[in-house]
Formats: structure tokens, sequence, C-alpha cells
């Protein structure tokens, strides 16, 4: 049976994976009958009878912590933990620590394990749209160069890097999906200089104010939890051999504007939500998401047999059913 380990597993797409992870009981076709969930704070375990789930907490940025974890030997290890966009343009010091530093420990800890026994997990890493830069194309493709413009998108270029080359080294059998932005997020906001995209849905939604700080023509890749959660769990089940040495790539999304985000707000909760949206522009988060990209190929990932959400309002209705209680309680 699998041994599987989420990294990240208290944030809010670890969580839905645990519980994706618990309720498939398997990845392709192989059964899991342990799920370890780490992060730095105790995530909340999913209660299943099926398969032991053990919940452990520390820091991933230090060597022991890492070495700690490998020494278990996970099957599949999904690695989610990171510090966001924002946080990590704020604080230079503590985004490298946590999202390259941790990274590069978690990578090493596998390659000393598989020169010890020969142990070679499949790796699955979430990397970012952040990895591009301008001057970009209206719609990127597959082999469109990575060119960060934020420390936070630097950091996951490298994890990019690193994955590729531990895997061409045959330390690990790994794979990188550069998620689209995730909205709509269930909860409270978040430091991510992307987090009004949610925020300007999940508050009017539930009755609330809510701060919109760029222009309504901003375009951007969005892709919701639900998606979000089955790239992971699919990315765990994809064969190394179709990746053909490439082993990272762009999620397939939906390409909207922030007018588009309001109107599938509009046709749903109608126009006394919209009206909850109030414009005050931040002209250091539009300088970051103007940097970003807009649209994507992304044929790799689809021929792949990863799945993207229909639209927009698609993903309005997915946050709906699966977060209606977050809604109800905002």
């Amino acid at each position: 049976m699998l041994h599987c380990l989420i990294i990240g597993a208290a944030g809010m797409l670890g969580d839905g994976l645990a519980k994706r992870l618990v309720k498939d009981g398997e990845i392709g076709g192989r059964k899991i009958g342990r799920l370890m969930l780490f992060d730095i704070v105790p995530a909340q375990a999913p209660h299943v009878e099926e398969i032991s789930v053990t919940v452990e907490a520390g820091d991933i940025s230090a060597v022991e912590t890492a070495e700690q974890l490998v020494a278990s030997r996970p099957d599949v290890i999904f690695h989610l933990a990171a510090i966001v966009s924002g946080e990590a343009e704020r604080d230079f010091e503590k985004g490298y620590r946590i999202n390259l530093d941790g990274t590069r420990n978690l990578f090493e800890a596998i390659r000393k394990a598989n020169e010890e026994d020969g142990y070679c997990p499949r790796v699955v890493f979430t990397s970012s749209l952040a990895v591009f830069g301008s001057p970009l194309p209206d719609v990127i493709g597959d082999d469109h160069i990575i060119t960060p413009h934020s420390s936070y998108g630097t950091q996951k270029a490298i994890g990019e890097l690193l994955l590729a080359d531990y895997s061409r080294r045959g330390f690990f059998d790994g794979i990188g999906i550069r998620l689209p932005t995730i909205c709509i997020r269930p909860g409270k906001p978040n430091a991510a200089a992307s987090s009004f995209y949610s925020g300007i849905l999940r508050e009017p939604l539930a009755g609330l104010p809510a701060i919109l700080p760029v222009d309504t023509s901003m375009r951007h890749w969005f892709a919701s939890p639900r998606a979000a959660i089955g790239f992971m769990a699919h990315a765990a089940a994809v064969s190394s051999e179709l990746l053909a040495g490439r082993r990272n790539m762009t999620m397939p999304g939906v390409s909207a504007t922030v007018a588009d985000e309001i109107e599938a707000l509009r046709a749903i909760a109608g126009d006394a939500a919209v009206a909850l949206i109030r414009h005050e522009k931040d002209p250091a988060i539009e300088a970051i998401l103007s940097t970003w990209p807009q649209a994507f190929e992304a044929d790799r990932a689809l021929k792949l047999g990863f799945e993207a959400d229909e639209s927009f309002e698609a993903i309005v209705r997915a946050y709906l059913e699966d977060y209606a209680t977050d809604a109800e309680q905002a």
C-alpha cells in the first residue's frame, strides 16, 4: 500500500488534498494505506478507518525536519509548503528560507535516502505562474521561457530547475505543476498580491464589502480549489515516461478579467452583491500583477489528462458547492 506525505497540509489546498486522497483511497490504482500530514502548525486529520493518518508539525526549512519526514520513506510526496507572493516580496530572507531552502532541504534528504537504499518517491511540486515575467505574449505556450520578476517567482523557478535536475539524476521521480491563481479561496484573505481576486467574490457572496485594488480590465489565469486539488491528485499518477524529460508544466485554467469575475458574481448573486465591491486602487499590487501572465495554451497538461474548470461562473458555483458554510459564516 502507498504511503503518502503532504507537506503544507494545514493550508487550504493541503487540507483539500488530504480529503480528496482519503475519499479516493488510491492513486493510479494503488491503494493508500498511510497518510502523513505535515505543516508548521498541526493539520486537521480527516476521519477514515481504512487509512492510517498521522499529523506532524515543524519547520520545513530545518535540515533535520526534512530528514525526519523522509525517514519513513513515503511513496508519494506532495510539496505544497510556501509563503505567498506578497509576503515573499516584503520579507526577502523569509521567502528564500521557506520557499527555496525548504525545497532544497527536502530534495537533499530524498537524495541521501536514495543513495542509502535506492529510495525513489514520486514528488509533486506546486509551482506558480509567477515564474513568468514580462514581456509576455497574450497567450503563453508551453515552450515560453521563465523570466520571473518577483522573489516568489524566482524561488519557484529555482525549485522547478532543482526538481528537473534531481529527477534527471534519478534521486526521485518529480513533476512540477504551475497552478493558476486559486479562486475562490475560502476563509480569510491572505498576504498574496492576488488575494483580492477571491475577496471581491467571497466577501460579497457573504454579504460583506470588498475592496478592488486594480482596474477591471486586469486579466489573469484562474482555477477553483476543486480543480487545483484535482491537478495535484492527478499529477501523482502521471507516468514519468509521458513527461519525456520535461518535468514542469502549466496547468489549464480559465482566462478572465476582473470585469468577467464581477459579471459572474452578478449572474449568481445579483446586483446587490456587486454593489458591495469598492474600488480603491493600490499601485503596489497593480505593479506586481501587471507582470503576471494572462492566458495559456497548456496543451501538454491537457494531453496528460489534467482537467480545468469550464468557465468563471463554474468556478463561483464550485465554491458555493464546496464551501457553502464558509460563505455563510464569513
